[in-house]
């Protein structure tokens, strides 16, 4: 394949959320074969099953994009040792009606940045438990739960230089991992 299309799924709402920040800056670290596109997830209607046969227009372009996609970058943040109600509806309308899923048999990475000491290891666990079920073959290592800190952006919303050679090592491995699994 010469050219891969990766849907962005971000679980903030926040104008200036670290995890929009780190969204925009982690994809240029990525060889010029790779295109990113930031799916818009804010405008969903919270899912109702008896919405399957008649979904709303903002539920039909997002499963759209999604299936247009070869692969999924998850970057959220963590609230309350889990994955935002954002990011779980999305999830939740993309997947139904059953048998109808945008998400299935596409490869996935997660990443996501908080101020907390852990980042964003319990919302990634639990992001990967509703995945795993979701038929996304999600990238296992390296792991990347950050602790926003001084100077993980630059001045111009770049990754950091402190950060920067280990977030490049794991959106290396993000593209090894996609290439080995779209097919």
């Amino acid at each position: 394949m010469s050219q891969y299309q990766i849907a962005v799924i971000i679980g903030s709402l926040r104008k200036d959320s670290f995890n929009r920040k780190l969204a925009d800056a982690i994809v240029k670290l990525a060889p010029p074969e790779f295109s990113f596109r930031q799916v818009q997830i804010g405008d969903l209607p919270l899912y109702n099953q008896d919405d399957d046969e008649h979904p709303a227009p903002a539920v039909v372009r997002m499963k759209s994009e999604i299936r247009a996609a070869n692969g999924f970058l998850f970057v959220s943040p963590e609230y309350n040792r889990s994955i935002p109600g954002l990011l779980k509806n999305a999830l939740d309308c993309g997947s139904r009606p059953t048998g109808q899923s945008a998400w299935a048999e596409k490869p996935a990475g997660i990443i996501g940045v908080s101020t907390g000491a852990v980042g964003t290891a319990m919302a990634q666990q639990h992001l990967r438990n509703v995945l795993s079920y979701l038929d996304v073959a999600v990238m296992r290592q390296p792991e990347a739960y950050l602790q926003m800190r001084e100077g993980m952006f630059d001045d111009a919303g770049n990754i950091g230089a402190g950060s920067r050679a280990y977030l490049q090592n794991w959106m290396d491995h993000y593209c090894a991992w996609i290439k080995k699994n779209v097919g």
